[in-house]
């Protein structure tokens, strides 16, 4: 009697680390692990009746299609978790969240074409992350963020056509990176990874399997070898354009700024403004090549050659006008601070309140004036006046006003 109830304490003591399902092998491993072996069983899900102990679970090479959110809710201990080989086709979101402790995921050879990448977020202590051979077709930029620990990471033969600029970043302890076979279409948007394999001490597959599907030019041509000059950072110039000496313009001054941009790809031009009241941001032409104005709250003029044109410039317009220069390989602005007064005598005036100040003076203006990049962001005073007997005449002609005198608080050339 005395040693069957010895077998049963002792059942009773290892029953709960030994629990284990009817399709799984479980034992404990020499460091203490308890491992649960369910591979190659034909399983169509995650079994039922896993210890809560288990700190290694394989279940390679069997028939998962779907992962739920509750999925691996009894194995929360769970270090390395082994999901190669199956027909995984849905992830959940929370299926991986709860596993605090996970080291070694692999999801590789199966068939997702995405993933919930917010479940990333808990698994700081990661080190091997393995996602090759599914569909995936696109990455977060921040897919991978906070794995700090994240040694190796597998992501070839998916269907990555371009990744994120700063996709790898914040992984301090990345060596190993295997990014091959996948259709990358080698525009700039891509040009970053070309810089960063270049500079990074993280060992990246050669460049002879990590090649570019398109465009056609570049098919079958290694990422790494993109040519620099397909791809040239933008560059942006800021133009005070003042021909009003001949104009009819407005019933009040019309400020015209030009932006002249470079760069390859073309960069696409935008404009932000900064006034007291309001912040205005324009991403295109607004003025079509017949000169009709595209319906818009804002009476900001933009042409697609890169010029801007303000109608009725007043003090309520005064604030920081900024140029953008936007392509695939990335971003250049160039700003300027416009303020307005007006004085019968504004050149004495302004030298009189800002001795530091230069201008242009005599009453003319140079078309192309340009702003010079030490100004950066300083004021830019414009000062105009009516001329005296030119108030408009019978039948409410429009004026004829002319820019009397153009001040720049720093310099006369402001470009990037």
């Amino acid at each position: 009697m005395r040693p069957l109830l010895c077998c049963l304490g002792l059942a009773m003591l290892l029953g709960p680390c030994l629990a284990c399902p009817a399709a799984c092998s479980c034992s404990t491993k020499k460091n203490g692990r308890l491992l649960a072996e369910c591979a190659y069983k034909d399983l169509q899900e995650v079994p039922m009746g896993l210890s809560s102990n288990v700190t290694i679970l394989t279940l390679s090479a069997n028939r998962i299609s779907r992962l739920g959110q509750g999925s691996f809710a009894e194995v929360p201990e769970v270090q390395s978790l082994w999901l190669g080989y199956n027909q995984i086709g849905a992830v959940e979101p929370g299926a991986f969240a709860s596993l605090v402790h996970l080291k070694n995921l692999d999801l590789s050879h199966n068939k997702m074409a995405d993933f919930p990448w917010q479940d990333l977020r808990n698994l700081s202590g990661l080190q091997i992350l393995k996602m090759n051979n599914n569909r995936l077709a696109g990455l977060p930029r921040d897919a991978f963020r906070s794995l700090k620990d994240l040694r190796s990471l597998w992501l070839n033969d998916n269907e990555l056509t371009t990744l994120a600029e700063g996709t790898f970043d914040n992984l301090p302890s990345l060596s190993q990176l295997q990014l091959f076979n996948n259709p990358f279409n080698c525009s700039c948007k891509v040009f970053w990874l070309k810089k960063w394999a270049e500079n990074t001490s993280v060992s990246v597959t050669k460049g002879g399997s990590t090649l570019c599907a398109a465009p056609g030019r570049l098919k079958g041509r290694a990422v790494t070898d993109i040519p620099d000059h397909h791809c040239v950072a933008p560059s942006a110039q800021l133009t005070y354009l003042s021909n009003l000496d001949n104009a009819v313009t407005y019933d009040g001054l019309t400020l015209t700024l030009h932006c002249s941009v470079a760069g390859s790809p073309p960069p696409e031009i935008r404009w932000k403004i900064q006034t007291s009241a309001r912040r205005v941001e324009i991403s295109g032409p607004n003025v079509a090549r017949d000169g009709s104005v595209k319906q818009s709250p804002e009476r900001f003029l933009v042409f697609k050659n890169g010029t801007m044109a303000i109608p009725k410039f007043g003090k309520e317009d005064e604030g920081i006008y900024t140029c953008l220069a936007v392509n695939d390989v990335g971003t250049r602005d160039v700003s300027v601070n416009v303020a307005l007064a007006g004085s019968e005598n504004p050149a004495e005036d302004l030298l009189r309140d800002d001795p530091q100040a230069s201008h242009l003076g005599g009453g003319r203006c140079y078309k192309g004036d340009e702003m010079d990049p030490s100004g950066a962001g300083e004021k830019l005073v414009i000062v105009y006046h009516m001329p005296r007997g030119s108030k408009g005449g019978a039948g409410g002609a429009v004026p004829q006003l002319r820019l009397g005198t153009l001040l720049l608080a720093l310099g006369v050339a402001l470009c990037c």
